[in-house]
């Protein structure tokens, strides 16, 4: 199964680590400094045209990867959800 998260981009859902909400977790000491770390080795893609308002952790491997998106986590949530009930 597939998570759609914006811009046509889609990821695998058994490689998701974690949907987190940007405007609420980029005001941790901790997060600006993983996410400085990700973009500083290029390991950040970003999906979005507009606001980013979600990040997704992803893991392939050892290959760990940020997605930020213009969706939100609650929508990217359901949509999750909405993939364990097909």
């Amino acid at each position: 199964m597939f998570l759609h998260i914006g811009r046509g981009s889609l990821i695998p859902k058994s490689c998701i680590i974690g949907v987190f909400d940007l405007e609420i977790t980029s005001q941790s000491k901790r997060t600006k400094s993983f996410l400085a770390k990700k973009e500083k080795a290029n390991h950040v893609i970003n999906v979005c045209d507009d606001i980013p308002r979600s990040f997704i952790v992803c893991r392939d491997g050892n290959r760990e990867r940020v997605y930020i998106s213009q969706i939100s986590p609650q929508t990217l949530q359901k949509r999750c959800d909405d993939l364990i009930q097909e």
